[in-house]
């Protein structure tokens, strides 16, 4: 068993302890999420369309798409896009896997292709509001 794996795997739970970063100690507390590797995307996992679609964007991980999961909404699957403040459902005839990372995958797709389309909110308020 190496050193690594015979510290406490509670320490971050524990007072102090874990508390490395500059930042974690200056708001006296552990950010957890930086350790859940379940909220890290899976890329042997990743979709065709959004390896183009960062390769296009010239950016080396899935930046901001990394935070995107696949939820619910009224008991649909959905994603939720922050620009609209509101749930984008999955259209009925696709076909969800039954693993998580791929299901995340698919909703970065989706919202990926909702923000480009000319259905998404923003290209209305573009439309009546632009100056320029």
């Amino acid at each position: 068993m190496t050193e690594k794996s015979q510290e406490d795997i509670d320490r971050y739970l524990k007072g102090d302890e874990g508390v490395d970063s500059e930042h974690e100690q200056w708001i006296g507390r552990h950010i957890g999420y930086r350790y859940d590797v379940n909220l890290l995307p899976d890329y042997s996992r990743i979709t065709p369309f959004l390896q183009k679609y960062i390769d296009f964007m010239g950016w080396e991980d899935l930046n901001w798409l990394e935070d995107v999961h696949m939820g619910y909404e009224e008991g649909r699957p959905a994603v939720f896009d922050r620009n609209i403040n509101g749930w984008v459902t999955v259209p009925e005839d696709w076909d969800l896997p039954d693993n998580q990372q791929d299901r995340d995958m698919l909703a970065r797709e989706l919202l990926v292709k909702f923000q480009n389309s000319e259905r998404h909110p923003l290209v209305d308020l573009k439309k009546a509001y632009k100056k320029f």
